[in-house]
């Protein structure tokens, strides 16, 4: 295995999970299906398992050491700018793609046997994504935007508590640096999660489920490799003023993984790891903006998704929409995406963005059995976005290290060491 790349290895994982998943599904074999399946969760749960103690250390001991970091208010301002400007692009080119192929028109699906989600995403899973109701919940049910809240609450009271506070956060640093060490060897084993995930992908889901929605599943596509392609490489050239092909170099084994796993939680830790490693981001600002993005910064689930969907919906149903309605898709867009914390995101987002333009809820049902197809290509896009913030960010406040980004790409191999400087202890 050392002998390919770990993106090299990524690779002939995703060619296998294929060539496996046709097999599975032509020749029905069940067990290999019911195989790569399990492969695939098991992978996935592994991932999570070490999320939480991964982003709640991060964090504490990141917000612990902003007596070291200047402007950290003018790092959080820009870095939620830029979160907004991005989802009003996003949303702003997904719409304009909806008029223009109108994905709705001429589909013949039975409406009737469709049937509302039982949860409808709303406005009160803002309070709800961002307060946690019980500390214990926020870590059993992977909620991340409420672990980081905590982590940051705690890390703004070590900063009070000053000398005081060193031995909690001396312990924070210690299970940081041993979540790191375990969590790499599930990450090392993502080539046969990526055989499992996609494997199962391929063998549940044919061209005979898509057929009927294909033009709208080719427009969530279409919609997603746009803000992938055309507008994060201008943004990265434009006022990043770095290399966008240097960016994708480096950013590839997150969003492959990405791709495949489904879960923007799930790759965060490879997400981190890439940007500070690979893309050169301080590690300081990188442990804030990554764990913040990974929960609210989600260009394919919360815009070009919902608002495709919205727009297909509203064909399929006869509903005809004006502009105050592609401006309520806009706004619900742009501003709803911290509703999909600890939630199932594009879901919530579009009953939030359905029920918001009193479009019929059932519209939801025609789209689930399509729903792990399109989140593929929604989540890589979400964590290429959660790369590239932080680098616009890091860079215009000179906090890039363009040597490594420039740099060829940092072997991810081996277990990752030194990615956070050494603080010094509290002053009292």
């Amino acid at each position: 295995m050392k002998r390919f790349s770990f993106s090299l290895q990524l690779l002939t994982g995703l060619a296998a999970g294929v060539a496996l998943g046709f097999a599975a599904r032509i020749w029905d074999v069940t067990w290999l299906a019911e195989t790569l399946n399990r492969i695939g969760q098991i992978f996935v749960q592994l991932l999570k398992l070490a999320v939480p103690p991964l982003v709640f250390t991060a964090v504490l001991v990141s917000v612990a050491n902003l007596r070291n970091v200047n402007g950290a208010a003018r790092l959080a301002a820009k870095t939620l700018m830029w979160f907004l400007i991005t989802a009003a692009v996003a949303v702003a080119l997904a719409i304009g793609l909806g008029l223009l192929i109108d994905p709705g028109r001429g589909v013949s699906l039975d409406t009737g046997a469709a049937k509302a989600p039982e949860h409808a995403g709303t406005w009160l899973d803002f309070v709800t994504g961002i307060l946690p109701t019980n500390v214990v919940t926020a870590f059993t049910e992977v909620n991340v935007l409420q672990i980081v809240f905590l982590g940051a609450v705690l890390g703004a009271a070590a900063l009070a508590a000053g000398e005081k506070a060193e031995p909690a956060l001396a312990l924070a640093r210690s299970v940081l640096e041993l979540v790191q060490k375990a969590l790499w060897w599930v990450i090392r084993l993502a080539p046969i999660g990526t055989a499992g995930l996609i494997g199962k992908a391929v063998s549940t889901y044919g061209w005979d489920l898509l057929a009927p929605l294909a033009k709208f599943s080719a427009g969530v596509y279409a919609g997603c490799l746009l803000v992938l392609l055309a507008v994060y490489p201008t943004l990265l050239a434009v006022w990043g003023k770095v290399s966008p092909v240097r960016f994708f170099r480096n950013a590839w084994p997150a969003i492959e993984l990405a791709f495949v796993s489904r879960s923007s939680v799930g790759t965060l830790p490879l997400t981190q790891r890439v940007t500070v490693e690979r893309n050169g981001v301080d590690p300081d600002y990188a442990s804030f903006a990554v764990p913040f993005g990974a929960t609210t910064k989600m260009d394919g689930c919360a815009s070009v998704y919902p608002a495709l969907a919205a727009i297909f919906v509203a064909q399929v149903f006869g509903v005809p929409l004006g502009l105050g309605d592609y401006l309520l898709i806009a706004f619900v867009s742009v501003v709803g995406s911290a509703a999909t914390a600890g939630l199932t995101g594009a879901t919530v987002m579009l009953t939030l963005t359905l029920s918001t333009l009193g479009l019929p809820l059932e519209g939801v049902g025609l789209l689930l059995a399509i729903d792990p197809i399109l989140d593929m290509m929604r989540t890589a896009t979400n964590v290429a976005g959660q790369m590239v913030v932080p680098v616009l960010v890091a860079r215009s406040e000179g906090r890039l290290d363009t040597a490594v980004f420039n740099a060829p790409p940092q072997p991810l191999d081996d277990a990752p060491s030194g990615t956070r400087r050494t603080p010094e202890p509290l002053a009292a």
